[in-house]
Formats: C-alpha cells, structure tokens, sequence
C-alpha cells in the first residue's frame, strides 16, 4: 500500500483546527498525519490532543514562519506521497487522498494538483471565488498561472531530490518551489478534475496592497532564484487571474 503523508502547520487556530484535523482522518485512506505548531498559546493543542490517536507526529516549538513548519514536517515524513494541509482548510471529501493514491499508481507522474475554492470564513459550505486549476503546460506559468498549492501532492523523492521551501522567498515561497519543480525541473505533474481544497477567505498576502506589492517582488525573486526569465506581462496577469475565479463561482449559481 502507497503510504502518504499530509503536513499542517498550525499556530493559534483554535477556530480551526478541528475542522482540518477531521477532514484529515475522515478521508478513505490511512493517513500519516503530522502537526507542526508554533508554539500556540490558544487552546489549538488541547484540540489536536482530543485527536491524538490518529495522529502520527506533533511538534510544538517557536519556528521561522509557515514555511519553516513545513519544512519540518517534510523532514520527518515517512510516506511515498507527501501533501500539505493548513490549519485552516479542509479537504472538499472524503475522497481526496484516495483519488491522489489512484492517479498514482495509473501514472508514472511526479506529483498532481486539483482545484480549490475559497469559503466563508464562518460557513465553509458558501463559496467565495473557484480556483480552476485545468491541465497542466508549464507555459502556462508565463501567463500568471499556477496550481493551488493546498492541492500540489509530490513524491517524497522530489524534496530529497530538488530540495525543501526557500525561507527567504516570504509568502511567495510556495510559488517559487512550484517554479523549480514545475517549470526549472520540469517534474512531470497531472491534473485531477474537481475540488480538492476547501480554503477560508483571509489570506496574509492579499489582505493589504503593501502585503500585494510585497508578494509581487516576493514572485519576482523566485523566477530569478531560478535562473528564470518571466514575460513583462507574467507577474502582473498572477493577480488578474483572481478575476476568473469570481467568474468562475458566478457561473456555478
């Protein structure tokens, strides 16, 4: 059996947690499931106690960020098949990883991704924007695409191999590692029709336009970490394709 790993870094998600957790131990499919906390000072870990048993690892110290957490986490990852799930999401059913599980073993690929949507804070069932993923091209990048990170699963081999999250990237980081996975590497990736991800409306690189303009130059370093060159018009379609996804949730009505 395929063994597969989901990481959550977490810190102070009391609200939360609960939920992630039980999408998690849900799913169709034993799970390694390790919890990397930052050292919350709200009840997050009495929560993930009440959950314990079905938990293979739980960290709690102070770290660098996110990234730093799931760098952690990969580290100490045991399963074939390795996918990151933050406190506040939750996967879409109980079928997720076991649709991950069997587009592994028909394809010899690399990784996979789907599609996400964005949810109410307070009810996770009103859906904000749809984030469509489509198939992959890596040319796609230049036009402002990328896969939602919550539902990029990779193959351990891949971070042995090409390495871990670049702290220095700020929240760009997961868009430079799909950079140099994606289109450096040119790892072999495919697409799984349907919505993965459930993520709550709140992210920190949109809620201001410092935090926007700051993620942007963020983006901009991770194609010149790579030795990338992207189009003049590249970085700021990466923003306007946000509108498709309003579309998008339109359409769905």
């Amino acid at each position: 059996m395929t063994k597969i790993t989901i990481i959550t870094a977490v810190f102070n998600a009391s609200a939360t947690i609960r939920d992630c957790i039980e999408s998690i131990q849900n799913q169709d499919y034993p799970v390694e499931h390790i919890i990397i906390d930052g050292g919350s000072t709200d009840e997050t870990l009495d929560i993930v106690n009440e959950y314990r048993s079905g938990i293979s690892k739980v960290i709690s110290e102070p770290d660098r960020g996110i990234y730093d957490a799931m760098n952690k986490g990969i580290r100490l990852a045991t399963g074939e098949i390795v996918g990151l799930l933050n406190a506040d999401d939750i996967y879409a059913g109980t079928d997720v990883l076991p649709n991950v599980i069997e587009l592994f073993k028909k394809k010899d690929v690399d990784s996979c991704y789907g599609d996400l949507v964005y949810v109410d804070s307070l009810d996770t069932n009103k859906v904000i924007r749809y984030w469509h993923s489509g198939h992959f091209n890596y040319r796609r990048f230049y036009w402002g695409w990328m896969p939602p990170h919550p539902t990029f699963f990779v193959r351990m081999a891949v971070y042995r191999k090409y390495g871990l999250f670049n702290l220095g990237l700020g929240s760009a980081a997961d868009y430079e590692m799909m950079l140099r996975l994606l289109v450096k590497q040119r790892i072999t990736t495919a697409y799984i029709p349907g919505i993965m991800v459930k993520m709550r409306t709140g992210g920190k690189s949109n809620a201001s336009f410092a935090n926007r303009m700051d993620a942007n130059l963020n983006d901009r370093l991770a194609w010149k970490t790579n030795g990338l060159r992207p189009y003049p018009w590249t970085l700021y379609l990466k923003p306007l394709r946000k509108l498709s996804q309003w579309i998008r949730k339109a359409e769905l009505r």
